[in-house]
Formats: C-alpha cells, structure tokens, sequence
C-alpha cells in the first residue's frame, strides 16, 4: 500500500529532542515507514508560539526547515524534498520516502508575503493560515473565532495562489474557512481535521464545510487526535468518521492526516504511522475494494498536489 499522508510534526519534535528522522521514540521514522512501498509526508513547521508584536518567528521556521535538510543529507537514499507529484512519483521509484513541506500557522512566516515567497523557494507547498492562535491572517477556531480573513489574509491567500501553494484550512476560524472558499477558485485542504457532526469540537468541520472543500475537489484529512474523534475512540472510530464523510460523497475528498508527533494520545490500538497499515488491512476486510482504498490512502491528495503545487 502506497500513502501519502497530510501533516506531521516530526520536525518540532526533532528540535524539541535533539532526535533525527532514522530511529527515534516519535511517531513517525524512517524506520517505521520503511514497513510501506511507498510513503509520502507533509512535513510541518510549527513554532507553537502566539505571535508579538515587534517578535519575527521566522527564525523557528528556519531552524526547523534545516532539520529536514540535514535529514536529507544524511539519508540521501532514504528521503527526498518534493515540490510536485511529479518529483514525488521519482522519489518513490527511487525508493526514498517523498518529504513535502508545510507550515502550520502562518506567524512562522511572520505573516509577510516576502517571507512566504522565500519560504516557498526553500520548497514549501502547504500553509496553515493559523494554528490555535489568531493572528494577522485571520482567526483560529480557538482564538478569535468570529473573525475572518483581513486584508491581509486575503492578499496572503491570492499570493499563495499564484506560486501554488496549498491552502489549508485545518485550525481556521468558522468565517476564515469561508472567506477562504469564497477566494480560492481551485482546491484547498484541511490536511487533518475530522467531522464535527460526530465530534462537536471547533476544530473540526461541520458538514458544509467538508461539502464545500468537496465541491473545489480538495482534501480533508483523517486526524488521529482523540479529542477530535470522541470519546474513547479506537480504529472503528475512524471508520465511523471515514463512512460519515463517504456518505457526504467524500470518496474523492477524504485523505490523510495522522497529525503524527502533535498529538499527546492515540486511540486504543495505535502507537504510531503504522496504524495506517491496520486501518487499511480493517478497511479492506469490510468489502473496501482496491480503487477506493487507493483514492482513500494516497490519490486524493496527490491529485490535489498535481493541481496545485506546479512550479
């Protein structure tokens, strides 16, 4: 089975621990990804830090995007940075792990376009307008929920448009998800949000939400964080999520999204990356044939990559 998962954050747990990409006691390693033919992974930089006045953040975004590089340099048979599903289908007949960057809150890039076009030179492909905190983008879904997206963000989307880097609404404000499908023409993603009609937290998406990331032929991706599935949640949870979005006419939408290294718990029965192994040996018993499962594990959001992220 071939994946292409949405969001991790290995690279602030690798500088928070001083641990590197081949063997550590994370979520995610080479080691463990190695078990897969073929693996795809967005990569975030997250600083974790509510924006200050005067304070540029940029430096966190730069420290962590040199992790990957020395990942690469040091594991230059095993990974490689891809910008397009191209060089990520060349990674992959090489045998390497396709590493693809992002950026989890937009205050990492000082919310500048500038900032945003080196950081996009440097290989980045997805952004999180924010994470938990409201910045000069826009609101977060927990910080300053009512607020959408300013002048600002607005001119932020449209420049991430025209150098084809995914938008990504995962962690936005209710009215920022709007404004947001409003301006975009093409796909956007929420790279590891989960239903809000079976978990009513205001991270994850209400039915329209996902409709409307359906309907721009997007992405969502599963989130494996327990208080964005229920109580209690275990691998069925995640197929009662996953049947909830394919009965919204999601098969062409739902992805992946473990938020891998960002979560503090997992559901009964995961430890790490290779649950996915477990959920689609799971699926794949309950009738879910080859097709569907390939759009499910790695075609949905390769075909959104191929749409987007073209230079």
């Amino acid at each position: 089975m071939r994946v292409f998962d949405g969001h991790c954050d290995t690279l602030s747990r690798c500088l928070e621990t001083g641990e590197t990409f081949v063997q550590n006691t994370g979520h995610w390693s080479l080691d463990k990804v190695n078990a897969f033919p073929a693996w795809a992974q967005f990569f975030a930089v997250y600083t974790g830090r509510p924006p200050q006045p005067g304070e540029s953040q940029f430096p966190l975004f730069l420290a962590q995007a040199d992790i990957l590089r020395r990942e690469m340099e040091a594991n230059p048979d095993r990974i490689a940075l891809c910008t397009t599903a191209e060089t990520c289908r060349s990674a992959w007949a090489a045998g390497k792990v396709a590493a693809f960057l992002s950026v989890e809150g937009a205050e990492a890039l000082d919310c500048d376009l500038e900032r945003l076009r080196q950081a996009h030179a440097m290989g980045v492909r997805a952004v999180n307008l924010t994470w938990n905190f409201s910045n000069a983008l826009s609101g977060a879904a927990l910080s300053d929920p009512d607020r959408g997206l300013t002048p600002q963000g607005r001119a932020f989307v449209a420049e991430m448009g025209r150098l084809g880097v995914l938008v990504d609404v995962s962690h936005l404000s209710d009215p920022g998800f709007w404004d947001v499908a409003e301006q975009v023409e093409g796909p956007f993603i929420a790279s590891h949000s989960n239903s809000r009609a079976l978990c009513s937290h205001p991270r994850n998406l209400t039915d329209g939400q996902f409709t409307a990331i359906m309907e721009h032929q997007g992405t969502v991706g599963l989130n494996l964080a327990p208080q964005f599935l229920g109580e209690d949640p275990t691998l069925d949870t995640v197929i009662r999520l996953l049947e909830h979005f394919l009965a919204l006419g999601g098969e062409d939408t739902v992805a992946l999204g473990g938020d891998w290294d960002g979560i503090a718990s997992t559901p009964a029965g995961v430890e790490d990356v290779t649950a996915w192994a477990a959920l689609y040996r799971r699926l794949k018993s309950l009738g879910y044939g080859p097709a569907l499962l390939e759009k499910l594990f790695y075609k949905n959001l390769m075909r959104v990559v191929e749409q987007v992220c073209i230079i």
